[in-house]
């Protein structure tokens, strides 16, 4: 069995945080950590460079619509990162992950 795990940037821990809990308390994913990064990116004509959070989420692959659609209504940037990983993991981890997902 395989499930998603997906990378999504935001503009502080706090926000990261507030994902991570808005998408489990929904059940549409079982857990997620989130850690500082440091970005650099073209915005708006030139080169940004910026402190960012990553929140990675682990999810059903069937839920990958639901947290793109529920992550952009709460998200601060105009065009948030939401990029989609399929993974593998160990048989007990996938089983616990599969009956936590709705």
């Amino acid at each position: 069995m395989s499930f998603i795990l997906c990378y999504i940037t935001n503009s502080s821990e706090e926000e990261a945080l507030k994902i991570i809990n808005y998408l489990t308390e929904k059940r549409i994913v079982a857990c997620g950590n989130a850690f500082p990064i440091k970005s650099a990116f073209w915005w708006k004509g030139k080169i940004d460079n910026t402190n960012e959070w990553v929140a990675i989420i682990k999810t059903k692959e069937e839920n990958w619509e639901k947290v793109k659609e529920e992550v952009k209504k709460i998200h601060s940037y105009e065009i948030p990162c939401i990029i989609k990983i399929k993974v593998e993991a160990n048989e007990d981890y996938e089983k616990w992950l599969n009956e936590e997902v709705r």
